[in-house]
């Protein structure tokens, strides 16, 4: 008998769900530069440290990223490659949503109501 397992579409929704705080987004983005330490990304991202520290607990347990130790700091990494070209995506995405949102943002200022401009 097949074990049953989460479907993949499931697997991946929970993975998006993972990713769907800001304060991960921006963990993630500044990590794309190479490993930081903790009070580098406070700094960065000037929120709580038990805010953070949340944060880095959940993109830890999911695996994304891995801490470790150097002396009484402790210092925060991309697990793999593959989630800067994930965010990379993204970015080249929401560019391209916000271009079209954008050309419509044009067109709505180009035409002149009272004038019998297109709509």
């Amino acid at each position: 008998m097949k074990a049953v397992g989460v479907p993949l579409y499931q697997a991946k929704a929970e993975f998006f769900r993972m990713l769907g705080h800001p304060v991960r987004i921006r963990v993630l983005e500044l990590l794309q530069d190479g490993p930081m330490a903790v009070r580098d990304l406070l700094a960065a991202i000037g929120i709580e440290p038990s805010s953070l520290s949340q944060q880095l607990a959940v993109l830890r347990r999911s695996g994304i990223v891995t801490a470790t130790r150097e002396g009484s700091t402790v210092v925060y990494t991309l697990a793999g490659g593959d989630v800067a070209e994930l965010l990379r995506a993204a970015r080249r995405i929401l560019t391209e949503l916000l271009a079209g949102r954008q050309d419509l943002l044009d067109q709505l200022t180009e035409s002149d109501p009272g004038a019998g401009g297109a709509r």
